[in-house]
């Protein structure tokens, strides 16, 4: 991987891609399935993987998802083609014999308590659900993550008898530019970061 990617794919990934509120179009299932096998190769700790992700998609899964959502998502989450529910699981350990074969990485995790599995469990979650955006902006979708749902609820409704927890919310589609708002500034270098 010594090469840089062209412009025009780093404008698609970050300079130019926007979030967005107003999303369209059809998304299909054969794209969700790509956007995950994307995602799914991005490195997480000890390749644990601990991401969940459901695709809301349909109008009764929407229904279900409806109740807990901020009224300022509302709108947007119901009009958008699908709402990916990113979440992590307390139980990723069990998966890694598969995925860490190379070491006993399960009894890395033997006895940890709930806190210290969440605190691993949201923070690479979390990381695959960036990856997930950028999957899908390589796959030339637009993105509407948020934050403003009831967890509890949406834990209740998707994840009842999992050890799964939601983190965030990502609205996916096609944007409609027209309805964006200005772009909004960003950091400067030497107010975000140093070189030591």
């Amino acid at each position: 991987m010594s090469h840089r990617l062209p412009d025009e794919s780093l404008d698609r990934l970050f300079r130019t891609a926007r979030t967005h509120n107003a999303l369209g179009g059809e998304v299909s299932d054969d794209t969700l399935r790509a956007l995950y096998d994307l995602l799914k190769w991005a490195p997480t700790s000890a390749n644990a993987s601990p991401g969940r992700f459901v695709f809301v998609k349909s109008a009764e899964a929407k229904k279900r998802l409806e109740p807990a959502l901020d009224e300022g998502n509302r709108d947007k989450t119901m009009a958008a083609p699908v709402t990916v529910i990113v979440g992590h699981d307390l139980d990723f350990a069990e998966k890694l014999p598969y995925l860490f074969p190379h070491a006993d990485a399960k009894s890395w995790f033997a006895g940890a308590s709930d806190e210290a599995l969440a605190t691993f469990g949201l923070r690479n979650g979390s990381l695959q659900g960036a990856y997930l955006m950028f999957a899908a902006r390589a796959l030339g979708l637009d993105c509407g993550p948020m934050s403003g749902f009831n967890n509890a609820k949406v834990d209740a409704e998707f994840f009842a008898g999992t050890r799964i927890r939601s983190n965030f919310l990502i609205n996916l589609g096609y944007g409609k530019p027209e309805e964006l708002f200005p772009r909004s500034p960003r950091l400067p270098f030497d107010e975000a970061a140093q070189i030591l």
